[in-house]
């Protein structure tokens, strides 16, 4: 493994113009983004296209994912007003795509899918204009669950692999592969909602599982992926194994589009809300 990173994964850093901005909305509204938490390298960027993802639930994990940046722990009380906060955040930040996730809740009865719902419900009242992605936790793979979530009509359901079946053990012990891809194939199998998974890579995987697991979120009806390079965000967490070079994933883009996805998002410092709102256009055909 390089120990230093290579020239690629510099990310540009602008902290003024509208980045100081989004952040004191995001104060003023007392809410929580992964772009901050995850430690995301485009924040920068992100921010400065008065873009965020934001971060539902709390910011505590009742979970322990090795490439995980995100506080773990036992989580406060849900916050009720919460879905109002954003919804309102989202009015005065002008967007139009939104992302919302969460750190996964075992505790709840439901895994926090009533509070999805309600934020899907506030966001559209008060921007019935806006496209609205969510991105959920596996909710222990509860039908129930994911038609509370899928009831309230998102745009665009995201859940994320992050990596193949064989690293799971090291990288995520407390989900299961199969789990994520019967999650993923619920949602295609009841409604029709844009499904999109992400897969990091540089843990250790083979090229060979990458295509395999391409197949596999095709097979569920997977029509979007990214797929990013791990940089470990925290020196605890899990280390980085290997650093793809920029037309190894010009390269995953080819094989997807050839394995039918309606959009295929590689890059070094590719994320699961990187360009959401582009990939929302090319998947739709816009």
């Amino acid at each position: 493994m390089q120990k230093r990173r290579p020239p690629w994964l510099k990310a540009r850093v602008n902290l003024g113009g509208d980045f100081a901005e989004v952040e004191q909305i995001l104060h003023k509204w007392s809410l929580n983004t992964v772009c901050r938490e995850a430690v995301c390298p485009n924040i920068s960027e992100c921010y400065n296209r008065r873009t965020a993802t934001f971060l539902i639930l709390g910011d505590v994990c009742t979970r322990k994912c090795g490439f995980c940046g995100v506080k773990k722990g036992n989580p406060r009380p849900l916050d009720f007003k919460e879905p109002e906060r954003v919804a309102q955040a989202v009015k005065e930040l002008r967007l139009h795509h939104v992302v919302i996730t969460s750190v996964t809740r075992d505790d709840l009865p439901d895994g926090g899918a009533g509070c999805f719902a309600r934020t899907i419900g506030a966001i559209r009242r008060y921007n019935p204009d806006t496209i609205v992605e969510v991105l959920i936790p596996d909710l222990k793979g509860s039908q129930k669950a994911l038609s509370i979530i899928c009831d309230a009509s998102p745009h665009i359901v995201g859940h994320n692999v992050e990596t193949v079946p064989r690293l799971y053990p090291q990288v995520r012990s407390q989900a299961e592969y199969r789990q994520s891809l019967v999650v993923l194939g619920t949602i295609k199998g009841f409604y029709s909602i844009i499904t999109k998974s992400g897969l990091m890579v540089g843990l250790g995987e083979e090229k060979e599982e990458i295509l395999t697991t391409m197949f596999e979120l095709r097979s569920v009806g997977c029509d979007i992926l990214t797929i990013g390079q791990y940089l470990s965000p925290k020196k605890q967490c899990f280390p980085i194994k290997r650093y793809y070079h920029p037309q190894e994933f010009e390269e995953f883009a080819r094989e997807g589009k050839e394995r039918g996805f309606k959009w295929i998002e590689a890059g070094p410092l590719v994320r699961s809300s990187f360009h959401a709102h582009e990939q929302w256009e090319k998947a739709c055909g816009l």
